[in-house]
């Protein structure tokens, strides 16, 4: 029963149990019990329907910001040009130039609002987990950003991408055996694992300090009762600071994810591969 109640940061029950004691949150929250097709490749959980949500919401917003385009734009036009503008001055052109910037627009401008709003709800009202707290979107998510890497290289320098990348010009051919075994890990392999490891456990580690806080908040005031109440104070107050935290780090995240993924195609891009 406990693990079919939903995380609620402001309504949690599950953290403590009848027993009057309090339990703190737990990876359980990460792995809610199956609410379709149960069993089956196509199971849907509360996460994936917060998916499902973000994805929506996201094609609802950029259809209504830009169904009635126009010279002199509305302010939904407005506000949505003002974001997008500042992903692509700021990230993308700032990082591969105008000419090269143009190419990975489709792909860089979308993730980073997907990653935006996949984070923030974890600080919206009954939904309370982020969508990327659970490797499987974070894992898709650097997969996407290696393949961008690998194709611009490829692209860019067809035949020579992976021999430059493994073998640097400049270094002794006999360093070649510690060099090599380096390069492919530290560009091929930690890059795509870095990347959704700080993406993931950022997003584990906030969701983790807002149940805390204010599931503490709740157990002091309706549970351990008495004097004890005025701890809520504490525990809430520092609940609706990690909260602003949370939705600092949330956009900060997919700021961080976008820009080094246009680092990482950059470094595809330079004329010594």
């Amino acid at each position: 029963m406990e693990k079919s109640l939903p995380v609620n940061a402001l309504t949690l029950v599950a953290p403590f149990a009848n027993d009057g004691e309090f339990h703190g949150p737990s990876l359980d929250d990460f792995f809610p019990p199956a609410i379709f097709f149960e069993g089956t490749p196509f199971e849907i959980n509360r996460i994936i329907l917060i998916r499902f949500l973000v994805v929506a919401v996201l094609i609802l917003l950029f259809w209504l910001g830009t169904r009635r385009m126009s010279v002199i734009p509305g302010r939904g036009q407005n506000v949505l040009e003002m974001a997008v503008g500042f992903v692509r001055d700021s990230i993308v052109f700032n990082t591969l130039g105008e000419r090269e910037g143009r190419r990975f627009l489709p792909l860089l401008v979308p993730m980073f609002f997907f990653i935006v709003f996949m984070n923030l709800t974890s600080i919206v009202p009954f939904l309370n987990i982020a969508g990327s707290s659970v490797i499987g979107l974070p894992l898709i998510l650097a997969l996407t950003s290696y393949i961008a890497f690998v194709y611009a290289g490829i692209r860019k320098h067809p035949g020579a991408f992976f021999k430059n990348s493994l073998f640097p010009s400049g270094v002794p051919w006999p360093l070649y055996i510690v060099v090599t075994p380096i390069e492919l890990i530290s560009t091929f392999v930690l890059r795509p694992v870095t990347l959704a490891l700080r993406l993931l456990m950022n997003m584990v580690a906030g969701h983790m300090l807002l149940v805390l806080c204010f599931s503490a908040t709740q157990f002091f005031l309706f549970t351990a009762g008495g004097l004890f109440g005025l701890f809520s104070i504490g525990t809430f107050a520092f609940g609706f600071a990690f909260t602003l935290f949370e939705l600092l780090v949330g956009v900060l995240q997919a700021y961080v994810f976008t820009l080094l993924t246009a680092v990482y195609i950059n470094l595809a891009l330079v004329d010594e591969h």
